[in-house]
């Protein structure tokens, strides 16, 4: 079966200015997960079960609002992978290339998600 982007058109058109382009917005994007782990690092501290501070119900939300904050940490931890993937992909010249077949990864796909690193043929499985 023939590739998509054959009948589709695209391709990454990855030069020198649109590599720039994804490493710089890549980057920007590391900085604001930082940031959100800094706002986010008092809501993963351990809750206090001190009955006489807090009540039960306050204490269930703490515990409920504590394993969110996890949980966000955790979407995080799993994005910020994959953008440094992304950045070593760029550095090494293989950024817009489909990890699995090499093809081209639409150039629509990577503005989408500039970590991803499988064209949507190879994605879909």
């Amino acid at each position: 079966m023939a590739k998509s982007k054959a009948v589709i058109g695209y391709t990454t058109f990855m030069d020198e200015k649109t590599a720039k382009k994804f490493h710089d917005r890549i980057t920007a994007r590391l900085v604001e997960l930082d940031s959100a782990d800094d706002l986010g690092a008092a809501g993963q501290a351990t809750v206090t079960l001190d009955q006489q501070s807090v009540g039960r119900l306050s204490r269930m939300d703490a515990l409920q609002n504590q394993a969110m904050a996890k949980a966000s940490h955790a979407r995080r931890m799993v994005e910020r992978s994959q953008l440094v993937a992304a950045l070593r992909r760029i550095e090494e010249g293989e950024f817009g290339y489909c990890e699995d077949c090499g093809d081209d990864i639409a150039l629509p796909r990577l503005e989408l998600d500039p970590a991803a690193a499988k064209c949507i043929d190879c994605a879909r499985g």
